[in-house]
């Protein structure tokens, strides 16, 4: 199992809309997701680490308990990235109306940097992006 289909009776009545932010149980191990439609089905991804981690492989039958997630998704900033943003209210408030996965990717870029001057300089490309 490489994904699960799930009824849309099932997506309805978690009623968070077509594509709901979701906490899905397997086996005592929990993750977040979103549900995604593809070709007109409602599927859950199931990478190779959710799958050993609740100790499934593919094609076995599984029950799921699937919840709608209400916890705001929230992305902590690197120190030295906040205080960039707050100095440049624009760069601020076009961060602050990201999606939590463009505010991951931001912070990933930065945090991924191995020498402090490659930091500061992705800090400073981040800002310019957003403030444009």
């Amino acid at each position: 199992m490489r994904g699960l289909e799930i009824p849309p009776e099932v997506v309805d009545a978690l009623g968070g809309g077509a594509r709901p932010p979701v906490t899905i149980t397997i086996n005592g191990h929990s993750w977040k997701s979103r549900v995604a439609i593809m070709r007109g089905r409602h599927l859950l991804g199931l990478s190779n680490a959710n799958r050993a981690a609740a100790g499934v492989a593919v094609g076995d039958e599984v029950e799921v308990d699937l919840e709608l997630d209400t916890e705001p998704r929230v992305v902590v900033e690197p120190a030295d990235f906040a205080r960039a943003l707050d100095e440049d209210p624009s760069a601020r408030a076009a961060y602050d109306a990201l999606a939590p996965s463009h505010k991951r990717k931001h912070v990933h870029a930065i945090e991924s940097a191995k020498k402090p001057e490659t930091r500061q300089r992705r800090i400073e490309k981040a800002i310019a992006a957003l403030r444009s």
